[in-house]
């Protein structure tokens, strides 16, 4: 198997995949969705609330509110269950929002929050949180921990996590009468006439639509995918890096299927 990265920021990683069953790809994706842990908002204590929102809608959106997250610094999930969250601070970390409208309204966003432990924090400091009335006050203690995507959506590390095939165009330049159809209907800008002749550009932008070889009425044009490669993108909400994303998804499947060849040697002690 041979990885290759096509792109990569801070937030998104693009990564070209060679010699993989699909079935191991796809299990990786998932993973990211819903087995990576990150942090997220799960209890809030609030003191004071006099704004039009009930408690419950500002903890929903708070909990939504994606954290920075470092994976060493907490135990995971599994080993908190029934944890007090203000006597366990390798399970749970406290964040504050104490505001109060001095103006005839003002907008209350997740900057305004003030985390105890300096290397978490909300991913972004616009989200919006509330709307407040001069006079009204919001006053909470917010207990963030980690989790995973298939408890809640709010712990998912991942705003996209998708593979698709590679693509392969074949061009019969034998068959070609250059009539340029091709290129106009491709939306992606990926054929283009040069010297007397029919090419192909970033063919990774390929979407696989197969419009081009639909129009193409000498039917000179064959689109289909490479056996065995795939292109996967991760993109994170920026609670953990894309390649951490990766890399912790693989660690979970190979620990899952560690599990199952244990279980399937047991059934077949057992048989015998």
């Amino acid at each position: 198997m041979k990885l290759k990265i096509l792109e990569k920021d801070n937030r998104r990683i693009k990564l070209l995949i060679e010699g993989a069953p699909l079935p191991l790809v796809n299990a990786i994706r998932r993973l990211a969705i819903s087995d990576v842990p990150t942090l997220a908002i799960d209890e809030v204590a609030f003191l004071d609330n006099t704004s039009v929102l009930y408690d419950e809608i500002i903890a929903h959106r708070l909990g939504l509110i994606p954290l920075t997250t470092d994976l060493s610094r907490f135990k995971p999930p599994e080993e908190c269950e029934g944890a007090n969250p203000i006597s366990n601070p390798e399970c749970y970390t406290r964040l504050f929002l104490d505001v109060e409208a001095k103006r005839d309204y003002e907008i209350i966003y997740s900057g305004d929050l003030q985390s105890e432990d300096p290397t978490v924090k909300p991913v972004s400091d616009k989200i919006p949180i509330a709307i407040l009335a001069k006079g009204q006050k919001i006053t909470l203690e917010a207990y963030a921990r980690l989790g995973r995507g298939k408890e809640h959506i709010k712990w998912s590390p991942v705003s996209v996590s998708a593979h698709k095939y590679v693509p392969k165009i074949r061009i019969d330049m034998r068959k070609c009468n250059l009539c340029g159809k091709c290129v106009e209907e491709c939306s992606k800008n990926i054929l283009f006439i040069e010297n007397n002749s029919l090419k192909v550009r970033n063919v990774l932008e390929c979407t696989l639509c197969r419009a081009c070889e639909e129009v193409c009425e000498p039917q000179a044009i064959k689109v289909s995918w490479v056996e065995n490669s795939y292109i996967l993108t991760i993109e994170s909400t920026g609670a953990l890096p894309p390649e951490t994303i990766i890399t912790e998804a693989a660690k979970i499947l190979e620990k899952k299927s560690e599990e199952f060849i244990k279980h399937v040697e047991e059934l077949k002690k057992v048989g015998k």
